[in-house]
């Protein structure tokens, strides 16, 4: 260990992405492998923003608009806000990032987090050696909004609130999360994480924080292109927050944070209403189906409001997941994120669906699927 490097880093648990594809044909010698596991959209990107990235390739011998002022109007124009109130990141994580280090100065200061939650959060806490505050979720696994208020206090500077939230898909709704914001000391910013929000479309009281902003409140909302958009491999994220908090992010981010693949493919990606409609449609009758296989299995399905369904079996699942990806299937094991009983499977394609319900099926009900 190199002892000019700061130590407390060394209590930040690396990020676990879902098993790469090829990775896994390699180690189990196998053919066709499906990954169920990192929220990817599987029915691609926007043909709209494939044909933006093309055109924009021819001039990746130049620098990308630092300013991201197309990208940024568009969004703009798109939800009837000023410029001056969008922020733009390389992907959502990067503003995660960038609001950590806005806030937070030391050991003085907390950050809260939904247990379990999405670990970009706990980073941001890390990084900057703050205290990070754990309020674990109810019994339905949504956020305890009541008890994250409790402990919430002056030294409270982040709450990170995922709705829909990542690992469990459970929302908080509109009249409880204004009362939330109602009982929170004044120095505290909620950050309302809407990665999954266009798969809540049409949900009743499903809060925004683009509302709330305009509100003045204090809140700061997120958004990415990764997960309904289908932009995942290209690494954009947004959001929404006052003029004087995007000012000081435009003064410690990167100066091209978003590569202009990125800002052209997003600024197509936006203007595709018919592939979103698309996207959520297929989104919702996927995710009702992966519901009834877990319950035709004895399991018991969660509900969702994001791009994937989350069921607990009972028992521990890391040998339901390992022989799911002996078969083919990379998934995610509760275990990962504190909840060992169940299991989270990303919305595939019809196909892939059809694969994932053969051979979960030929594993946990071998007489049936004969």
């Amino acid at each position: 260990m190199d002892p000019q490097i700061n130590k407390h880093l060394l209590t930040i648990d690396p990020y676990k992405p879902g098993r790469p594809i090829e990775d896994v044909k390699k180690e189990f010698g196998l053919d066709r492998v499906i990954k169920l596991a990192s929220n990817e959209n599987p029915i691609g990107p926007s043909p709209k923003a494939i044909e933006a990235v093309a055109k924009a390739a021819s001039h990746m011998n130049l620098y990308p608009d630092g300013a991201s002022i197309q990208l940024r109007d568009a969004i703009a124009s798109h939800y009837h806000i000023p410029p001056s109130q969008v922020l733009l990141g390389n992907g959502s994580d990067e503003l995660i990032h960038l609001l950590g280090l806005m806030y937070l100065h030391g050991p003085e200061d907390e950050v809260m987090v939904g247990d379990p939650g999405f670990s970009r959060y706990d980073t941001s806490a890390f990084i900057n050696r703050s205290k990070l505050v754990r309020v674990p979720l109810n019994s339905n696994l949504e956020h305890d909004l009541e008890a994250m208020a409790k402990a919430a206090n002056q030294n409270t500077k982040l709450i990170y609130i995922a709705n829909p939230h990542n690992p469990t898909g459970s929302i908080v709704r509109e009249p409880a999360f204004r009362t939330f914001l109602n009982a929170l000391p004044p120095t505290a910013k909620v950050v309302l994480d809407e990665a999954y929000v266009e798969y809540g479309e049409g949900v009743d009281e499903l809060p925004s924080a683009l509302e709330f902003v305009k509100e003045g409140r204090q809140v700061i909302g997120l958004r990415t292109f990764s997960k309904a958009y289908g932009l995942a491999g290209i690494r954009i994220g947004y959001g929404f927050a006052a003029p004087e908090i995007v000012d000081v992010y435009h003064r410690v981010r990167e100066p091209f944070n978003v590569n202009s693949l990125a800002q052209a493919a997003a600024t197509a990606a936006l203007q595709d209403r018919e592939y979103l409609k698309k996207s959520v449609e297929h989104n919702r009758k996927a995710r009702n189906r992966l519901n009834a296989i877990f319950a035709s299995l004895g399991a018991k399905p969660y509900e969702s409001y994001a791009n994937f369904a989350l069921a607990d079996f009972g028992r521990p699942t890391d040998g339901l997941y390992m022989e799911l990806m002996k078969k083919g299937i990379i998934t995610r094991a509760g275990s990962w994120f504190g909840l060992p009983n169940c299991l989270r499977v990303t919305v595939g394609t019809d196909e892939e669906l059809n694969f994932f319900e053969e051979v979960i099926t030929s594993i946990l009900s071998p007489a049936v699927a004969q």
